[in-house]
């Protein structure tokens, strides 16, 4: 099996998340947390049908980090002066100081999960596993793939 690069792939993932899981787990955050965070800090203020599709977050797992980031005080939902139906995610000052609090976290993590390669070697990883997402229109690409039809 390891000669097969979706297995590998598939194995390095589930390692990934398990470390996310743990780096996140002593401050009371998850993954779609940071995810989350970062997309509205970089991306700026989104609907949440955006945000879905900016970070890849289904629809059902969405709604219930925005609701925990939302009572924690680090995000804000508030009408759509364009469409009142839909709500407008914003990040908060205490949001962004959350981000950066996370970001040290996922630092560590990514030293941890990437600890056998150079730092060319990561980004040479970063830039060819970036080359099949957007191949497959993952989420925060504009390409449209195969990957559209789990998009939320």
């Amino acid at each position: 099996m390891d000669h097969l690069p979706s297995w590998l792939l598939t194995q390095v993932s589930l390692h990934a998340q398990r470390l996310v899981a743990e780096g996140f787990a002593g401050s009371g955050a998850r993954g779609h947390h940071f995810r989350l965070l970062d997309s509205l800090i970089t991306g700026g203020p989104a609907s949440q049908a955006a945000l879905g599709r900016r970070t890849g977050i289904h629809l059902s797992d969405l709604v219930g980090a925005l609701n925990e980031l939302e009572s924690g005080g680090f995000v804000r939902r508030s009408p759509d002066p364009a469409d009142k139906r839909r709500n407008v995610v914003t990040v908060t000052e205490t949001g962004r100081e959350r981000a950066a609090e996370l970001g040290v976290r996922v630092a560590g993590v990514q030293a941890e999960l990437l600890a056998p390669l150079s730092e060319g070697e990561r980004e040479q990883l970063a830039g060819l596993l970036r080359r099949l997402l957007e191949h497959h229109g993952g989420p925060g690409t504009d390409r449209p793939g195969p990957a559209a039809a789990w998009r939320p």
